[in-house]
C-alpha cells in the first residue's frame, strides 16, 4: 500500500465537519468506525470514547490545512510534528499482493499501528500519511475548498497546482456564483451608463441639441 493512500484519512476524518453550515457527522461510535473503511479489525476497536477523541483530534489537522492554505508552511509543519509525536507509528515492509509475472510478493512499505486505542491507531497513519503529502507534494497541496461556506480539506493532485475546490460540485457552484456576479455587474454598469447618458441629455440646453 503506497504510503500516500493514508493522506486520505486526514481529509475524510476532517470532512466530517462543515464549521460554516454546523454540521457534524462525527456523532457515534458507528461514524468512527466508517472512517476505517475496509480496515474492520481496526474498526472494532473503536468504542463510544473514541468519538470524542476523534474530535480532538479533528480539529488539529483542521489547523494544518488551514496553516497551509493560509500559506503559513512553518505553522503547518509544527502542528504536524507534534500529531506524529503524540502518535507514532512503525513502518513495516508488506507483501500481501502478488505480482502476475514471477508470482512473488510486491514488497511496499506499510503503516502498521500498535495503538491502545482507535483513536491513536487512525490518528497515526492519518498524521503520517499526511506528513508524506506535504513533504513529497509540498504544503501547498493541502487546500480548503473555496466555495463558501463549504471549506472542505482536500490534496491537490494536479499537475499545475491549480485546484481551489473540494469536488466537482463545489466548483462548478463557484462557477455559476462568479458567472451570476458578473452578468449583475454588467447589467448594474449598463443602468448607470443609461442613467449618465439621460441626465447627460437633459441638462444640455435645447440650442445645443
Amino acid at each position: 500500500m503506497e504510503l500516500a493512500y493514508y493522506s486520505d484519512y486526514a481529509v475524510k476524518l476532517v470532512n466530517t465537519e462543515e464549521p460554516a453550515r454546523s454540521k457534524d457527522s462525527l456523532t457515534s461510535v458507528e461514524a468512527v468506525r466508517e472512517l476505517f473503511g475496509a480496515n474492520q479489525q481496526a474498526a472494532r476497536r473503536a468504542t463510544d470514547t473514541d468519538v470524542t477523541r476523534f474530535r480532538s483530534v479533528r480539529a488539529r489537522l483542521r489547523a494544518v490545512f488551514e496553516a497551509a492554505d493560509g500559506g503559513d508552511e512553518t505553522l503547518a509543519v509544527d502542528l504536524l510534528n507534534s500529531l506524529l509525536l503524540e502518535f507514532p507509528v512503525s513502518p513495516q515492509i508488506s507483501g500481501h499482493d502478488v505480482r502476475d509475472v514471477d508470482g512473488k510478493p510486491d514488497w511496499h512499505m506499510h503503516l502498521a499501528d500498535h495503538p491502545s486505542n482507535a483513536t491513536a491507531g487512525y490518528a497515526a497513519i492519518a498524521a503520517m500519511g499526511l506528513a508524506f503529502h506535504l513533504t513529497s507534494y509540498g504544503a501547498d497541496r493541502l487546500g480548503l475548498c473555496q466555495s463558501a461556506p463549504c471549506r472542505n480539506a482536500y490534496l491537490d493532485t494536479s499537475t499545475n497546482r491549480s485546484r481551489r475546490y473540494c469536488s466537482d460540485r463545489c466548483a462548478t457552484r463557484a462557477n455559476v456564483a462568479a458567472y451570476r456576479a458578473r452578468k449583475r455587474l454588467e447589467t448594474k454598469r449598463a443602468a448607470e451608463t443609461g442613467r449618465t447618458a439621460r441626465t447627460a441629455q437633459a441638462s444640455t440646453p435645447p440650442s445645443v441639441r
